[in-house]
């Protein structure tokens, strides 16, 4: 039994949390195996993934696409770079930016290994319907935006 009594909108907050939770992390953990067998981090990926999906982009700027931390952005690229999956590029019109791209070698491995990626996400997706995920995706959004308010 409880100490401190909650109401029910309290009750309801607190199982979605905690459902959500467990959720995310299951399907991370699925995620996270999956990535590895590629011998790349899952942060590595997520920064290789955003640069294949999205084109050049700023290095400042890849932190919050990917949600990782700056000191761990220069870590992932400096990696990547290393790996030749990804390279630097200056800007020609400010020399204070700079952008990170995928290589020509990066794009070709990850146009090897992406549909397998996306196949496995798929397949630990399946206990929703189409139209339930779209649901889902609306109803999440929403409640990020509402959460990132307070």
């Amino acid at each position: 039994m409880a100490n401190y009594p909650l109401d029910d909108e309290q009750a309801a907050s607190l199982k979605l949390f905690v459902i959500l939770s467990k959720a995310y992390k299951t399907l991370m953990d699925h995620a996270v195996k999956d990535i590895r067998q590629y011998g790349v981090s899952s942060s590595e990926f997520a920064i290789l993934e955003v640069l294949y999906t999205k084109g050049r982009i700023p290095l400042q700027q890849i932190g919050e696409k990917v949600l990782i931390t700056s000191g761990s952005i220069t870590y992932n690229i400096d990696k990547l770079e290393k790996k030749g999956l990804m390279k630097r590029v200056p800007c020609p019109e400010d020399r204070r930016v700079t952008y990170a791209e995928v290589s020509e070698t990066g794009k070709l491995w990850f146009d090897e290994i992406f549909p397998g990626h996306a196949q496995a996400i798929h397949e630990r997706m399946q206990g929703l319907t189409s139209e339930e995920k779209a649901v889902a995706a609306e109803l999440l959004k929403k409640l990020g935006k509402a959460a990132g308010k307070g």
